[in-house]
């Protein structure tokens, strides 16, 4: 009997957990395209060590609200949007960062600048 009530909660409690870990696939899909992003910046060395380094930071930074946004199993609106205008956010920064005048185009930790014509 206590062996069907565990397997009876256990089947209700699943779609709920699912649908907690899906419960915001957009804001997965952009942390997925924004770490992507840093990475290719810091591999074509328009990101310096230390600012993919901070840009990570902020990625985790994200990553945590969105979990504790998760804790309960409901994602809210406000939470939702707050977790959007964070990746906005943070979107305007790794394009402003690769963008910038310090580069290290030859992957040795010293920030080379642009030479210019």
């Amino acid at each position: 009997m206590r062996y069907i009530r565990t397997v009876v909660a256990l089947s209700l409690a699943l779609p709920v957990l699912v649908f907690a870990q899906t419960a915001t696939p957009h804001v997965d899909q952009r942390e997925a395209n924004q770490q992507a992003r840093i990475q290719q910046g810091a591999s074509s060395g328009s990101l310096t060590q230390r600012e993919a380094g901070r840009l990570e930071r902020d990625q985790m930074r994200i990553a945590s609200m969105e979990n504790r946004a998760r804790a309960d199993g409901v994602v809210t609106q406000q939470e939702r949007a707050r977790l959007h205008h964070a990746q906005d956010a943070e979107s305007r920064r790794i394009y402003a960062e690769k963008h910038d005048r310090q580069h290290d185009y030859n992957h040795n930790g010293v920030v080379d600048h642009r030479r210019h014509r």
